[in-house]
């Protein structure tokens, strides 16, 4: 149920025909694990809070550096040298009391990732390396969750939903293959224009919200490209692969 206090917080949503209370409620309940509270993170977990969802667990083990701050904006400079997962997940609750917010001062790795991930109703990953995505893939597909995977580099993003224990839905792997040294794009070397992550988190966390409450186009089995640098936007589909060594196709 919700409260007269959320009734008014969510109004703006709440009328939209194609979402309505019952979207709403299906927020309140949902649980989202997010890996990483970096460029992609940030505006993910301020969106995912301010819209509603009831549950974040937010896992990261790194800390706030002046690097950081001209893209991840849930930092100051007094938050230099603490936790981002527990800073951001203080601003969760402080953007909204409604949500619980937990924060896992963690590296997800192979080891650990199905018991950080258990009981998520959905994964949003942002993190910056393949060898932790790929981790979460399997932990999403070992444990039927839908993984919401988003990345970005110079002036590109990616966004991307990945059922992979459905029959004939591909997985994160049938798109990058299944190797952990495989070589990946690194903002510290390649650099990052400091608004394109809040666009692509914001999306990210836009399409969370479609996958918990199920209105519009699911974005599952499909890849949205951003292109900022020439201001383009196109989605292509992502086959399943037979021979994933995860999914198996």
């Amino acid at each position: 149920m919700l409260s007269d206090a959320e009734l008014d917080r969510y109004a703006r949503q709440i009328i939209l025909p194609q979402f309505g209370g019952a979207g709403q409620a299906k927020l309140k309940a949902a649980h989202v694990a997010l890996i990483g509270a970096g460029g992609i993170g940030c505006p993910a977990i301020a969106y995912l809070a301010a819209a509603g969802v009831g549950r974040l667990t937010i896992i990261d083990d790194d800390v706030v550096e002046l690097s950081n701050l001209h893209r991840q904006p849930l930092f100051a400079d007094d938050d230099i040298g603490a936790s981002k997962a527990e800073v951001a997940a203080k601003v969760a609750r402080r953007i909204n009391p409604h949500v619980e917010a937990e924060a896992r001062v963690e590296r997800l790795d192979e080891a650990n990732a199905e018991a950080l991930l258990a009981g998520a109703d959905l994964i949003l990953d942002g993190c910056d390396n393949f060898a932790t995505r790929l981790a979460v893939n399997r932990a999403a597909v070992a444990l039927e969750i839908p993984l919401l995977s988003a990345a970005i580099g110079a002036f590109e993003g990616q966004v991307a939903l990945y059922e992979g224990w459905r029959a004939g839905s591909p997985c994160y792997a049938c798109l990058v293959g299944d190797d952990p040294n495989r070589e990946g794009i690194n903002c510290a070397e390649t650099g990052v224009m400091g608004a394109l992550p809040g666009m692509i988190g914001t999306t990210a966390a836009l399409e969370a919200v479609r996958a918990l409450s199920g209105w519009g186009r699911s974005l599952a089995g499909r890849l949205a490209i951003i292109d900022m640098l020439e201001r383009r936007w196109r989605e292509v589909g992502v086959p399943a692969d037979p021979e994933c060594p995860i999914c198996r196709g």
